[in-house]
């Protein structure tokens, strides 16, 4: 390669990376953006009646449903929360991008944004110096999600410096949370030392951005199994989910790799169903290894999260399935929720597939494979 060309190549690449990194820069943007004003709307519409805020939760809920139906996604109840303590935790981070409400058509009341609700706002808890416009460069919701949870303004404020200074990651900025980077800088004598050591940087990627749940349904773009799964996973639930349906006992195909998030954790919920007949979902969530405690636990947190967000008037609770599949020891265990009626019970027993039958599937899928 001649000099030339190896010149104009470093300038395309340099303007694709930079390109990239705006186009990530942009989808945080609006995504914290949409999160606040989604924020601001529910904080204005409790308080326009007391009666609002005292049932601001059950508001909530219907109010992600309703969305739900209109085909918004991102938006659960969980989600709604987030947004008006997002709002109510930083109340002037947009109050003052006038041209961000001009773009999303937010309707206000009459006169310009500073006469309205910025003159209403307490002064920014964040240190000076670090304007708004900073935070929202730097900064996506997953980062606010995770300073949300410090109680103190000075303690969000640590951490909202050394993320922007260091160009922190999530992973990063999580890491120095849980190492109690704020106290142990404070009880040092030596707090440039502290801070050095902990200065590592690993900058957000297109690819961190790309498979970020929550861009990815901002965008409404598919979250693809592919992303978390290896070869052998994604084989056998393909197989599980063309058995299940065509098993013909009532079981209605509804979500596949179903995310459910808990203080920016997420987790994924590898087929869902619902079954007719018995009225009620039917979550499976497939291993690799080897059945443990730690599997049943995990699938009382998704049982109990359907309880309590998906179920509707007239369902029963939902049932786990639990399948364990190992090369020489395929293990199959059911994690039942609520089960107490005889009747429901000899339904369930009726309609659900036997534990050989699960054992089959994933036998017949393994050996498959491996010829």
């Amino acid at each position: 390669m001649d000099a030339t060309l190896a010149t104009l190549t470093d300038q395309i690449a340099h303007v694709h990376d930079r390109a990239q990194v705006a186009a990530v820069q942009q989808v945080n943007y609006w995504l914290t953006a949409r999160n606040w004003v989604v924020g601001w709307y529910l904080v204005e519409y409790e308080q326009q009646g007391s009666d609002r805020a005292t049932y601001g939760d059950r508001l909530l809920g219907e109010l992600a449903r309703s969305l739900r139906a209109r085909g918004v996604q991102g938006l659960a109840l969980t989600n709604l929360k987030l947004c008006r303590q997002f709002y109510q935790t930083y109340p002037a981070l947009l109050a003052h991008e006038a041209a961000t409400w001009q773009q999303l058509g937010v309707p206000l009341p009459a006169g310009a944004i500073g006469q309205t609700v910025s003159d209403q706002l307490p002064p920014s808890d964040t240190l000076p110096g670090l304007a708004p416009t900073l935070l929202l460069s730097r900064l996506s919701f997953s980062h606010f999600i995770e300073l949300l949870k410090l109680d103190t303004p000075l303690h969000r404020a640590f951490y909202e410096v050394q993320a922007v200074k260091n160009n922190w990651s999530v992973r990063e900025l999580k890491r120095a949370l849980d190492s109690l980077l704020y106290e142990r800088t404070g009880l040092s004598t030596d707090k440039a030392t502290v801070l050095a050591a902990h200065a590592g940087t690993q900058p957000l990627t297109v690819a961190d951005v790309v498979k970020n749940p929550y861009v990815l349904e901002f965008l409404g773009l598919e979250e693809r199994s592919g992303y978390r799964e290896s070869d052998l996973e994604q084989a056998i639930i393909d197989h599980l989910q063309t058995f299940l349906v065509e098993l013909g006992r009532g079981f209605c195909f509804e979500a596949r790799q179903k995310r459910i998030t808990f203080d920016n954790e997420h987790y994924f919920i590898d087929l869902v169903f619902y079954h007719r007949i018995l009225k009620c979902h039917v979550l499976v969530d497939l291993k690799l290894g080897a059945f443990s405690h730690a599997d049943t636990g995990q699938m009382n947190v998704y049982l109990n999260y359907y309880k309590e967000q998906e179920m509707t008037p007239g369902d029963n609770p939902p049932v786990g399935l639990i399948l364990c599949a190992q090369k020489n020891d395929t293990l199959v265990r059911y994690a039942t929720s609520g089960l107490s009626e005889q009747v429901f019970v000899s339904k369930y027993q009726v309609n659900l597939p036997t534990e050989a039958e699960l054992q089959q599937v994933i036998q017949t899928e393994q050996q498959r494979l491996q010829l």
